[in-house]
């Protein structure tokens, strides 16, 4: 159009960079395969963040949490019992409590034990991160739900049936023996704290099969106007153990979470600045070398006028023309990798499954970082052939 063949230069890179598509392959190979490793961990990362984000919304209700141990095995050694609970129920400012307890149950020797989690389940959609429906009971059975790892690793569907040896104990609550119990699998739930599976129960189910009625978690709802550090105190004052209780605030927990998760892959934004940097390094090796070769070609726009800055610029502008073809693949390839880690190996490697999201910020300073830094090496790199005198690079084609 009037617009570009006003601008000579502008259309000179632009068709130059069109011509030469091969050329364009060998400078932008590696910028498009850093960048989609880069556009493939951000995407990863940002997807389970935001599962792990929303799980934690899901599953920390309450304002306050207590424990009575830091470990399954400890917490075998150190319990609350029915009067401790009703005891927390009863203090100022605590407006509800649900207890539950964990119980460390071997389903098959070469693996690790599953975690049993005993909770109210009255409503299964409240009381747990659902994936996808829940089966109505059949009659005459009692159902569990499981996490996604139990599905992978021991094939609990939905609709199966699960065998448990449950442990049975004593009026005094001691361990008796084991008891196998086959169990219908309502539903699925999803559980990031535990890699190799969990099983929710009914409180009331757990109490009736096993004679158990010790508490290891207490999750306590505030009335509006008390300070969790007031109602923590109260409770450590009422209890006997007390003092050895483990409390922590909601909030804290989220934050605790998340500074962990952000933590454990740091490492993804050195790997790509890396990424990044080797792809560059290539660009810039790729280009002196076509750079060098087109000296006679620097020499000859020279004498037809073009000055050593107009010569820089119709290098930058091939490069971008080159940079933005190669940013807009890297993008999709990127994509298409998240794809694959998100939704196939991330659930094989670790059992369970999340969102995928695509941060458009990240995203995008991602590639207009990218853009304008190939570019830029393109125009660096350019500059010691621009430099040479004229006459000796058009005297070196005769």
């Amino acid at each position: 159009g009037p617009g570009v063949t006003q601008r000579p230069l502008a259309l000179l890179a632009l068709r130059r960079a069109l011509h030469q598509r091969h050329t364009a392959t060998a400078a932008v190979a590696g910028v498009v395969a850093s960048l989609a490793l880069s556009v493939a961990l951000t995407v990863m990362v940002a997807s389970f963040r935001e599962g792990v984000t929303t799980w934690l919304d899901d599953v920390l209700p309450a304002e306050l949490y207590a424990r009575t141990a830091g470990s399954a095995l400890a917490a075998e050694q150190s319990w609350l019992d029915d009067d401790d609970v009703r005891a927390v129920a009863a203090l100022p400012g605590v407006a509800r409590v649900r207890s539950s307890r964990v119980v460390q149950i071997p389903l098959q020797p070469d693996l690790p034990p599953v975690a049993l989690v005993t909770r109210p389940l009255a409503d299964p959609a409240q009381a747990l991160p659902l994936v996808g429906e829940v089966l109505p009971l059949p009659p005459g059975q009692h159902g569990v739900f499981v996490s996604e790892a139990m599905v992978t690793l021991y094939g609990a569907r939905p609709g199966t049936t699960l065998t448990l040896p449950l442990p049975r104990h004593d009026a005094q609550g001691r361990p008796i023996d084991t008891q196998p119990r086959a169990l219908f699998v309502r539903g699925v739930w999803r559980d990031y704290a535990r890699q190799f599976g969990t099983v929710a129960v009914d409180d009331a189910d757990w109490r009736r099969w096993t004679a158990d009625r010790r508490h290891s978690e207490l999750a306590l709802w505030l009335s509006p106007g008390h300070a969790v550090a007031d109602v923590q105190e109260a409770v450590r004052a009422a209890l006997p153990q007390g003092e050895a209780l483990e409390f922590a605030s909601a909030r804290e927990l989220r934050e605790l979470s998340l500074r962990i998760f952000d933590r454990s892959f740091a490492v993804t934004r050195y790997l790509q600045v890396v990424a990044i940097g080797i792809g560059l390094v290539g660009v810039a090796a790729s280009l002196s070398a076509q750079v060098l070769a087109r000296r006679k070609e620097f020499g000859l726009l020279a004498h037809l006028g073009l000055t050593r800055t107009q010569v820089l610029r119709l290098v930058a502008g091939e490069m971008a023309a080159w940079m933005a073809a190669g940013v807009a693949v890297g993008l999709l390839l990127g994509l298409a990798v998240s794809a694959v880690l998100v939704f196939v190996v991330n659930p094989q490697s670790f059992h369970w499954s999340m969102p995928l999201v695509a941060p458009a910020a990240p995203l995008a300073a991602l590639a207009v970082a990218v853009m304008a830094a190939g570019v830029l090496t393109g125009a660096w790199t350019a500059r010691a052939a621009a430099a040479a005198p004229a006459v000796q690079s058009v005297r070196e084609d005769t």
